[in-house]
């Protein structure tokens, strides 16, 4: 090992130590690493005097400022909850027709009825609102128990098919599966109905089955769906004559409809959801139907 060896080119003595000809120099640490270190150390002795930083077994040191974020916590909530009263008792005070017109209302009304959805309803009626096999599209506008703002209400309160003792009963009946109708008779209802939505059917290849269903329909179909098919609001029975289907529109899904029956459900949501936020539910999904393209 070299004793005071110095690098001939910037003057300072190397360590001894030696890689393949190069050595290694035995630099002083830069000024501003200590600077750094100092202004570090000062930072953290004031933060300790200033803020709440060091356990003392049951407690901690409160710091001169006394900063508590339970506290602070705590004042947050109390102003979040002073805020959502101004707008909540808006809500609550207003008629349905009187929100949409109300910018700042309907502003909240889509946040909040946002969160509402995604936690409670997106699990069966999808992100978007839009359904899928078994479940109604709810931006489609085409209701099973109506679509005014009363109406969804009380269908978000109740449910469908569900424990609670108001709630809305509906059912399709199995015509094959009870030996209702025979075969014959539900491949001809079936055309019938899908000419319903698509009248082509009825002057196609199906002219013959769909002049046979008119006639089951009549006998079978009309106490629920009506004579036109339209549909009633009052008893939960779609509307056959137009392009929105929960099961499908196809000859067979039609007549795994007409075969097996169908018994949707819709859970009561009067005990999870306060009369708040169902109201807010409400405004949101029928203003999803207005803006829907």
């Amino acid at each position: 090992m070299a004793i005071e060896e110095r690098d001939p080119h910037t003057g300072h003595a190397t360590t001894g130590h030696e890689w393949n000809g190069i050595k290694e120099l035995n630099t002083p640490v830069p000024r501003p690493v200590y600077f750094f270190l100092a202004t570090t150390f000062l930072f953290s002795l004031f933060y300790w005097v200033l803020m709440p930083a060091w356990p003392t077994g049951v407690s901690y040191t409160k710091g001169l400022l006394g900063i508590d974020q339970r506290t602070t916590v705590a004042e947050n909530l109390r102003q979040a909850a002073m805020e959502r009263a101004v707008w909540a008792t808006k809500i609550e005070a207003s008629d349905y027709s009187v929100i949409p017109a109300d910018a700042s209302l309907m502003q909240v009304v889509r946040q909040t009825g946002r969160t509402l959805f995604g936690d409670n309803c997106a699990a069966c009626h999808g992100a978007n609102a839009k359904g899928g096999p078994g479940f109604p599209n709810l931006t489609a506008g085409s209701w099973l128990w109506g679509g005014s703002p009363e109406a969804v209400a009380e269908t978000i309160r109740v449910g469908v098919n569900s424990t609670h003792g108001d709630a809305r009963v509906a059912q399709m009946p199995a015509f094959g599966k009870d030996q209702m109708l025979p075969r014959s008779d539900i491949e001809n209802v079936a055309a019938f109905v899908q000419s319903l939505s698509n009248p082509s059917i009825a002057t196609g290849p199906d002219a013959g089955k769909v002049a046979a269903g008119r006639q089951v329909f009549a006998t079978n179909c009309t106490a629920c769906h009506g004579e036109a098919g339209k549909g009633n609001i009052e008893m939960g029975a779609p509307d056959l004559t137009d392009t929105v289907w929960i099961y499908g529109g196809d000859r067979q899904s039609i007549m795994t409809t007409l075969y097996g029956g169908r018994q949707g459900h819709m859970p009561t949501w009067e005990a999870r959801l306060s009369p708040l936020d169902r109201k807010i539910l409400t405004l949101y999904i029928l203003d999803l139907r207005r803006r829907a393209p």
